[in-house]
């Protein structure tokens, strides 16, 4: 909790739960002897996420990244993968770490995903599979990336870190494509410390989902596949579970957060909020804000060093754009003239804190130190 001293605001939080409960939850898993490999909270975590969530099937991980290497094993994809460059590092990570070639392509300016209208142009005969990603919960638009998926047979895994509880026109935004990959880190909305999971539809799929990400075991002495450790343990599962009383208050109490932002930050010249489309039942968990420096009168960095200096911790997602870090920058797809539009944005985001224990004076204080950007006020 932030209190009103000298303590800094953070652009997240973990949102936490009772902590008399979550000593009660390790004081039975001591006792059972149990800490790891499939035990009772990890079993119940994934049924209740299932119930939760409205999907058939869901495979708990360590962390989301572990999530996303063994999805795109799982699908067994090879050759390259067309990928936004918008994201956290671990997107791409995820390819380069089973020797997949990430093509780029540029992204939508309006929710800033993967932009189905330049899919097509990337596609070559080694492209097996598309990687989207809903940035910051907002869907992409799934019924033109999977007609093209369709077209060219190729796979769809999205990268759905940020969009736990999320639906679109009455469905969960999980439904879409042939798997989906969540996030459990600290800053979610839903967190389990570290930690992610796979969305399959089929129990064959769920399946080889849980061989991969335990060594491949299928029994004590059955290895039916190269898998890897990425197993939830039972304290994380424990912590997860104990998310669930508090998750629907948190998520209201979030939404307070950017309603004020919204209606605070509306007619700031320079200050772009991006849209939220029609129909979205949304989790809150991050509130990006497009700093446009002509109408502004200073760049996003100074702006974030300002916020910086008044002990607000903002993040620049996503800054640098994946494309230009030097393990990726070298790709042909890399290049600045194919991705203006995300090279434009990376460099004009700043996420605002956003979480369930921010207080309504430190909401004031954010806003009003955005909105009084003037070169006078800041002394630039």
């Amino acid at each position: 909790m932030i209190k009103k001293d000298n303590s800094p605001i953070y652009v997240t939080q973990p949102d936490m739960p009772v902590f008399d409960e979550f000593v009660e939850s390790l004081r039975e898993i001591w006792d059972s002897k149990f800490l790891t490999n499939n035990g009772k909270f990890h079993q119940e975590l994934e049924k209740r996420i299932a119930e939760y969530l409205k999907v058939p099937y869901v495979s708990l991980f360590s962390n989301g990244t572990l999530a996303l290497i063994t999805a795109l094993q799982t699908l067994r994809i090879q050759g390259e993968v067309i990928t936004t460059p918008f994201s956290f590092v671990a997107t791409t990570h995820s390819l380069h770490w089973n020797g997949i070639k990430p093509v780029f392509v540029d992204i939508e300016e309006e929710y800033l995903n993967l932009d189905p209208e330049k899919i097509e142009a990337a596609i070559t005969p080694q492209t097996t599979a598309i990687l989207p990603v809903h940035v910051y919960g907002r869907p992409c638009n799934h019924e033109k990336i999977q007609e093209i998926a369709d077209n060219y047979g190729l796979k769809v895994i999205y990268d759905a870190a940020h969009a736990f509880d999320v639906n679109h026109n009455g469905s969960t935004i999980l439904d879409y494509g042939d798997l989906n990959v969540l996030s459990f880190h600290a800053t979610k909305t839903f967190n389990t410390i570290e930690g992610g999971a796979i969305i399959s539809h089929d129990i064959k799929t769920k399946q080889r989902i849980d061989f991969l990400k335990n060594f491949g075991f299928a029994n004590e002495t059955t290895i039916v596949a190269p898998g890897i450790n990425a197993k939830m343990n039972e304290v994380q599962a424990a912590y997860g579970l104990l998310q669930f009383k508090s998750l629907e208050n948190n998520r209201l109490k979030r939404q307070k957060v950017w309603e004020k932002y919204s209606e605070e930050l509306k007619d700031v010249p320079g200050v772009k909020i991006p849209e939220l489309p029609d129909g979205l039942s949304h989790n809150y968990s991050y509130y990006p804000a497009l700093i446009e420096e002509q109408d502004y009168g200073i760049s996003r960095d100074k702006l974030y060093d300002k916020l910086k200096e008044e002990r607000i911790l903002t993040r620049r997602y996503f800054y640098p754009l994946i494309s230009n870090i030097p393990t990726y920058r070298g790709h042909n797809s890399s290049k600045l003239s194919n991705l203006p539009i995300a090279n434009k944005i990376a460099e004009q985001v700043l996420c605002l804190p956003l979480y369930a224990s921010l207080e309504s004076f430190e909401v004031e204080k954010i806003i009003s130190l955005v909105k009084n950007n003037v070169r006078e006020n800041f002394l630039i």
